[in-house]
């Protein structure tokens, strides 16, 4: 077996290795419920779980709504990557971000601020260190918009609830339909990543 087959892509709850020659072994057995349940727990592992810990001294001290949201927005274009097959987001990120929110209902409220999550939160804080245009960002675990105030709770909450529905997507759907062949496809990229 190559050295790039051994790849941990992601280790699941029972500690057992999702290398590439595991994925692959899916792929072959046509797996949907294994792949999909893989790319939930991957997704969910990095970008949702390490804001969970239920600890009051975590919550108080180290617990930040801003580095939460970072954290969801690299995971809404990451699922969004998913969605249509892209390898990269590159120069295309904010057009994700408006069809996150226009496709998820759950999201209300922000359903026509794609753009303005994408420039003021998003690219706020991954360039800028903060917010910008007005907008803040709450743990209160309230309201998910009030004025300009984004709730980091909530919305955490219901991008679960939308990786949820995707992985529910994966298993539902035909294995040669379009939501299948574009995840094959940034799978496909994801890997040749690992190797070059």
């Amino acid at each position: 077996m190559s050295e790039e087959n051994n790849v941990r892509l992601y280790y699941n709850p029972n500690g057992d290795d999702i290398t590439i020659s595991k994925y692959n072994d899916f792929l072959r057995r046509k797996d949907k419920d294994a792949i999909a349940d893989f790319i939930y727990n991957r997704l969910y592992s990095r970008y949702i779980k390490p804001f969970e810990f239920d600890d009051y001294m975590y919550k108080e001290m180290y617990k930040n709504g801003f580095s939460m949201m970072a954290s969801f927005c690299l995971l809404i274009e990451t699922l969004q990557s998913f969605k249509y097959g892209w390898g990269d987001s590159n120069r295309r990120s904010g057009q994700l971000f408006q069809d996150f929110f226009k496709d998820n209902s759950d999201f209300g409220d922000l359903k026509n601020r794609g753009s303005d999550i994408y420039k003021h939160i998003r690219c706020g804080i991954l360039h800028q260190g903060e917010s910008t245009g007005g907008w803040e960002i709450s743990r209160k675990d309230k309201e998910l918009l009030e004025d300009k105030t984004i709730d980091a709770v909530r919305f955490g909450k219901i991008l679960e609830k939308s990786l949820l529905e995707y992985k529910t997507l994966l298993e539902s759907e035909a294995w040669d339909s379009e939501i299948w062949d574009n995840f094959r496809t940034k799978m496909r990229r994801i890997i040749a990543n690992t190797q070059e």
